[in-house]
């Protein structure tokens, strides 16, 4: 992802003895502002500025005299404007992450009334001087912009100098608000790249000498994630999640963050995405110390090594003979939506650094765990691919949903997915869907084009089809040989140099692949998967010199949640919309297009109109997870693998929840095993679960305390105030959890807690919601601050209610956390 963390240093070859008082800019660099404030900069006592807005750009140029300024002591206040939103939100990220608050940053802050001055005033002993004109704080302006600025001093004209400081003063005073990190959270979340912002970037571009060396740095959204991650590890997080879409540059972000740590580990499941990596952690580190552990190479004496999870992941690998627990200060686990898996499990469990980063596009609960438990609930970063394109980090798209007559109606699912043999069958040798696919690529033209198919017999037939019809294309999958296939690098390589027009592949470019020149994708089968739609998609959105935007086109069929794009492409869900009106378009990224075809209307009117009733929508979701599972699903199982779409409506009809009594609507659909149902005929042991399942959960505060009784498993019929503190200090000093426990807690007010502090609250809180609101199954009792009731004693060895207690806890725990994540009310 050079393209968004490349800068360049400006050529300082210059004659810093000239000297002029009128800047003109242009072509002679003696004209620049720029030159002329570095030596005011680096004598100024106290430097005051005021200009209407702020860009990354410009920033970059003066923040090392900015933090040299400040290091000489000199005191720094910048008044700058928000109104179209032309002020960069990198910039100001970029001032606090590297000077952290030593500058006092303000936004303007009047509705009524423009903002446009541009002055620099630096004060010294027994004088001041003032830099006025047209120039804001961004690169062309401070360069080869044509841009006037005149200085004079305070001594040679007083009156007009007091006029401007007083008029300063007054502004950065009285109309200003302080852009402290609440305020640049607001403002960075609900900024779009306005359009003047492109015309300004290309200046920006235009004023960079050709003949500057590339400097690695981070850019946009990287230098936002960056001051996150700095702030969460200073709140003690030793795990984070980032979840930023596809394009954005994850792999530097993590170069970038993990610069200052000696030893750094970077897990990947793809030989690709490794290679990729270790390039960009070169450009960063400019250091060739690192090296690979795969299936070809085990190196372990390197300072960034980069790991195949298949290897890595290895119970002959994770000991001391290769690695030590806490070999490594920095882990990077890439497509961390994957770590729910075995192999990733064991990596992320063995190895205890100083810090572990994860890494996605795609944060949804899937593969048997939720990621956000893995990360200690921790995600200070997010950037959807709709963020990213309002912001404009990624180009727009034109979609066009395009009618396809294929009958789906009598193909097989097999855990939640169409058949591959029957698509192979329903696709290959269909003439029509030749036709219709290829009229409509040649309509909305292509360069370079990704198409994604079934199955390896499907991307082979359409590489032919293609050529036959004169668009030169290859079939790119694992092991390809034969006509019409090519290897990947291969096939890319043709791609750009346009020896080929279309790629199509299976499943190969979903992760990993850069090809940002790409300027059409096509979906060639059913959308499943809504993290494989965002991936794909994502493919497609990086930018690239001359490219616009991303043509994509969906060929939709009458396959069941065939419906489901409308939403994936605004970032809503249909338990948030209830319904789609074709005609809004509130929710379109900015500059994108969304087209369906009118049968496609109809088409989709007609299944909303065919959607199951909520009971039936949860069984079915049920028995396919149970599918997926080959077992039936407890609790957090159920949660993690079922879609998204049915958990918001069980969520919204209370009688029709299955997690409200999960035992009893296991009953209900005869799935019960004979010790659970033996353990349903125990009222006391069944009406405890109920009371965990239902518990009010406003607060997480009860999750420690029935840790506390659970005790991993070895069920406690009582606890002490210090049992109880000892779950409750393990619980809130996990991750960022003890945000929790109070509005507006600090870690450094969490850490001031004394332990006395903690027990009172314990008492006051939890315990005594839990004696009141219990249904007598917590009661006082001598010599412990809370204890079971005795009606319990004879069920709590039952190894059925220990892993019933087990999962609703967990279960509620996560439900919370999710919630919470989400801005959900909990």
């Amino acid at each position: 992802m050079a393209e968004f963390n490349h800068a360049k240093e400006l050529n300082t070859n210059v004659d810093y003895d000239f000297i002029t008082d009128a800047m003109t800019g242009d072509r002679d660099a003696r004209m620049h502002l720029y030159f002329q404030l570095l030596k005011s900069f680096q004598k100024a006592e106290s430097v005051d500025i005021i200009v209407s807005f702020l860009m990354e750009s410009g920033v970059n140029m003066l923040i090392k005299h900015l933090g040299n300024a400040l290091k000489r002591g000199a005191k720094i206040r910048i008044l700058t404007g928000n109104y179209l939103g032309i002020t960069q939100p990198s910039a100001l990220y970029l001032i606090k992450r590297k000077l952290g608050n030593q500058i006092d940053l303000r936004f303007y802050n009047e509705k009524n009334r423009s903002f446009h001055p541009k002055s620099y005033i630096f004060h010294y002993e027994g004088y001041s001087e003032i830099y006025i004109g047209s120039s804001n704080i961004s690169r062309s302006a401070l360069t080869s912009g044509i841009e006037w600025n005149y200085r004079f001093r305070s001594t040679t004209d007083p009156e007009s100098y007091d006029k401007f400081y007083e008029t300063f003063e007054d502004l950065f005073q009285n109309h200003s608000i302080a852009i402290d990190d609440e305020e640049l959270r607001k403002y960075s979340k609900n900024w779009h790249k306005p359009a003047v912002s492109k015309d300004l970037e290309r200046y920006d571009a235009e004023s960079e000498d050709e003949k500057v060396k590339e400097l690695f740095e981070p850019r946009g959204a990287q230098i936002e994630a960056l001051c996150t991650l700095e702030h969460t590890r200073a709140e003690g997080a030793r795990r984070a999640l980032i979840s930023a879409a596809t394009g954005v540059g994850k792999t530097y972000l993590a170069a970038f963050d993990s610069e200052k740590y000696k030893r750094v580990l970077f897990v990947a499941h793809k030989e690709e995405i490794l290679r990729q990596a270790a390039n960009s952690f070169q450009n960063v580190r400019k250091s060739d110390d690192y090296g690979f552990f795969d299936g070809d190479e085990k190196c372990t004496d390197k300072s960034v090594i980069f790991a195949s999870v298949a290897t890595l992941g290895k119970s002959e690998y994770l000991n001391e003979t290769y690695f030590s627990k806490d070999y490594f200060d920095y882990v990077v686990i890439d497509e961390f939506h994957h770590a729910v898996n075995d192999q990733y499990m064991r990596i992320v469990e063995y190895f205890k650094p100083q810090f572990l980063l994860g890494l996605t596009a795609t944060p949804e609960r899937m593969d048997g765990r939720n990621i956000y438990e893995i990360c200690d609930y921790n995600v200070p970063y997010e950037i959807s691919l709709k963020d990213a394109i309002n912001k404009g980090m990624l180009v727009p798209f034109h979609y066009y949903g395009i009618f396809d007559k294929t009958d789906y109606s009598q193909l097989h699912q097999v855990r939640g997915k169409y058949d591959d043999r029957e698509l192979n069958q329903t696709y290959i040798g269909n003439e029509r869907r030749y036709e219709l696919i290829y009229k409509n690529y040649c309509k909305y033209g292509s360069k370079r084009a990704l198409g994604f198919c079934c199955s390896k017999e499907h991307a082979k037939d359409m590489a032919k089809e293609f050529c036959r019809r004169g668009i030169p294309s290859v079939a790119v999958y694992s092991d390809a040989h034969g006509e019409y296939t090519e290897d990947r690098s291969i096939a890319i390589q043709k791609l750009m140099q346009g020896e080929i027009r279309v790629i199509f592949s299976v499943d190969m470019f979903n992760e990993g692949v850069d090809i940002p020149a790409v300027d059409m994708v096509m979906f060639l089968r059913p959308t499943e998967s809504p993290i494989v739609f965002l991936q794909q998609l994502g493919r497609g959105l990086r930018k690239s010199m001359g490219k616009e935007y991303l043509n994509v086109l969906d060929f939709i069929g009458n396959y069941e949640k065939a419906g489901r794009v409308r939403f994936l492409l605004t970032g809503k869900t249909f338990s948030e919309t209830k319904t789609y009106n074709p005609a809004d378009r509130t929710d379109y990224p900015d500059d994108c297009m969304i087209d369906f075809d009118l049968e496609l209307i109809d088409l989709f009117a007609e299944m909303d109109k065919r959607t199951l009733r909520v009971k039936d929508c949860i069984r079915g979701e049920y028995y396919r997870v149970k599918n997926l599972l080959d077992k039936s699903p407890s609790r957090l199982e159920l949660f993690t693998y079922m879609d998204d779409d049915v958990y918001q409506l069980a969520m919204q009809h209370s009688k029709e929840n299955p997690f409200k009594r999960y035992l009893d609507y296991k009953k209900e659909l005869d799935e019960l095993s004979e010790d659970e149902s033996a353990f349903l005929q125990d009222i006391n042991g069944r009406e405890f679960i109920h009371l965990i399942e239902t518990t009010n959960m406003t607060k997480v505060y009860k999750m420690p305390v029935l840790m506390a009784f659970y005790n991993h498993g070895d069920i406690r019929m009582e606890v002490t105030e210090q049992q109880l503190l000892v779950s409750w200090k393990e619980f809130f000093s996990t991750g960022t959890n003890w945000k929790d426990l109070d509005k507006d807690m600090t870690y450094e007010k969490y850490m001031a807690i004394s332990d006395k502090e903690h027990i009172n609250k314990i008492l006051k809180m939890p315990v005594h919601f839990l004696q009141e609101s219990g249904n007598g199954f917590f009661v006082k009792r001598d010599g412990c601050a809370l204890a079971l009731s005795e009606k319990l004693q004879g069920v709590i060895d039952n190894p059925v209610f220990v892993d019933q207690m087990r999962d609703v806890i967990r279960y509620r725990t996560m439900d919370y956390y999710q919630r919470r994540y989400r801005n959900v009310d909990v």
